[in-house]
C-alpha cells in the first residue's frame, strides 16, 4: 500500500521540527519570534476572494425543458419573475450582479447545455421511450456553445474553477462496461474543463447508494462486498488523475453517497490512487447522520486544495456554520469555498446569509 499525501505531510513536518530543533542550538534565543505574535487578520475582501458562487444553489432560476403538460412551479415562477430567468451563459454576469467581490464559479453538469439544441444531449431510454439526457460534450454542436461559455466567463473577468459533475457514472461499478463508460464520460467533461478554465471537477464514486453491510464470517463481522466496488473505484480514479494530470485539472471526491457516504472510503480512495491531481471536495453537509458533520470534515479537509462546499440544508437546520470553517481555519485550508444554500425558501437571500457567515468566520 502506497503512502498517503497526508502521511507524507506529517513526516515532513516531524522531520522538520527535528531539524529546527537542531539548528536552534546554535541560535539566539532573541532569534525567535515571540509566542504572543499573531498573524494579521485579512480583511473582509481578502476573505470575499476565497468565496464562489454556486450554480446548483439558485438551478431554480435556470431554464429548463419543460416536461410535458405540467406547470411549473408557482415557487419557482415566482423566483423567476423576481430575479429573472437565466441560463449557464448568464451564470457569470449574474454572479458579478448578486454576489459582489466574489471572483469564482463551482458550476452544476446538469446545467450545462442549449436547450434549444438537442443535439448537444445524451438520449436514454425508459419504459419504451426516448428521453434527452446530460449534456454531451463529445456532440458536434458542443464546440460551439463551450467557446460562448468560455467568452462569457472570460468576459466578466471572474474564473470557472470548479464543475460539480454528476455526468460520469458507475465508476465503481461491477459491470466492466459500464465502468469504461462512466471514465469516457469523465474525461470528455474533464476535456471541458480545461476548455472554459477549470482547476478542479468533481466526480461520483457511485458504488451501492446504500453502503452493504457487514455480515458474520468465521464467529467475527466482515465485509466482503464492498471490497471490489472500492476496488474499481481506485482503479477508475487513478485513470482518470493520469488524464487530468495531461489537461491541466484536478479529480475530486465530494461526500456525495455511494462509496463516498463514509469518509473513510473516499481517504482510502486518495490514499491508494496517491496522485496530486485526485483529491477531496468535501461538502458540509452530505453526510447520513448527524455526528459526521464535523468530525467527517476534518478527516477530508487535509485532503482537499481546490474546493470546499459550504452548505446550509434542509435536513441538517441546526448546521453550525462557524464551527465548520473553524475546521477549515485549523486546517489551513487555502482552497475556493462554494456557497451551496439548499434549506428553502428564497435561494438567493439564503446564499447571501450563507456568504457572510462564512467570510465572518474565515480567519
Amino acid at each position: 500500500m502506497k503512502y498517503s499525501a497526508i502521511r507524507r505531510r506529517s513526516f515532513l513536518k516531524s522531520a522538520g521540527i527535528g531539524m529546527i530543533g537542531v539548528a536552534w542550538m546554535g541560535t539566539q534565543v532573541s532569534a525567535l519570534p515571540a509566542k504572543d505574535e499573531k498573524m494579521i487578520p485579512r480583511t473582509r475582501d481578502e476573505r470575499l476572494k476565497q468565496m464562489a458562487s454556486n450554480s446548483y444553489a439558485v438551478n431554480r432560476l435556470f431554464k429548463r425543458r419543460p416536461y410535458g403538460s405540467r406547470p411549473e412551479n408557482p415557487e419557482t415562477t415566482a423566483l423567476k419573475e423576481k430575479y429573472g430567468e437565466i441560463t449557464l451563459l448568464d451564470f457569470p454576469q449574474f454572479t458579478l450582479d448578486t454576489y459582489p467581490g466574489v471572483p469564482a464559479m463551482d458550476l452544476w453538469s446538469s446545467l450545462f447545455g442549449d436547450l434549444s439544441d438537442d443535439t448537444m444531449f445524451t438520449t436514454r431510454e425508459r419504459n419504451g421511450r426516448s428521453y434527452l439526457g446530460d449534456f454531451d460534450p463529445g456532440a458536434s454542436s458542443a464546440t460551439a456553445y463551450l467557446d460562448q461559455l468560455a467568452d462569457k466567463i472570460a468576459t466578466s473577468g471572474l474564473k470557472a474553477v470548479h464543475i460539480s459533475n454528476n455526468a460520469p457514472r458507475n465508476v465503481a461499478d461491477l459491470d466492466e462496461e459500464k465502468r469504461k463508460e462512466g471514465i469516457r464520460v469523465a474525461k470528455l467533461w474533464l476535456d471541458v474543463s480545461k476548455h472554459i478554465g477549470v482547476q478542479s471537477m468533481r466526480v461520483n464514486t457511485g458504488g451501492p447508494r446504500i453502503i452493504p453491510a457487514s455480515v458474520i464470517q468465521g464467529g467475527y463481522p466482515q465485509n466482503m462486498e464492498i471490497e471490489p466496488y472500492l476496488k474499481n473505484a481506485i482503479e477508475s480514479f487513478k485513470e482518470m488523475a493520469d488524464y487530468g494530470e495531461k489537461v491541466g485539472v484536478k479529480v475530486t471526491i465530494e461526500n456525495h453517497w455511494g462509496l463516498a457516504a463514509n469518509p473513510i472510503n473516499i481517504r482510502i480512495i486518495l490514499n491508494e490512487v496517491n496522485s496530486p491531481w485526485c483529491e477531496a471536495s468535501p461538502d458540509f453537509c452530505n453526510w447520513e447522520h448527524a455526528y459526521m458533520l464535523y468530525h467527517g470534515l476534518e478527516v477530508l479537509i487535509p485532503m482537499a486544495t481546490s474546493m470546499c462546499h459550504a452548505k446550509r440544508w434542509s435536513r441538517y437546520p441546526d448546521v453550525d456554520i462557524a464551527r465548520c470553517v473553524q475546521v477549515l481555519n485549523d486546517a489551513n485550508y487555502e482552497g475556493y469555498i462554494s456557497t451551496e444554500y439548499e434549506a428553502g425558501g428564497d435561494p438567493v437571500e439564503g446564499t447571501l446569509q450563507l456568504l457572510e457567515d462564512v467570510v465572518e468566520a474565515l480567519n
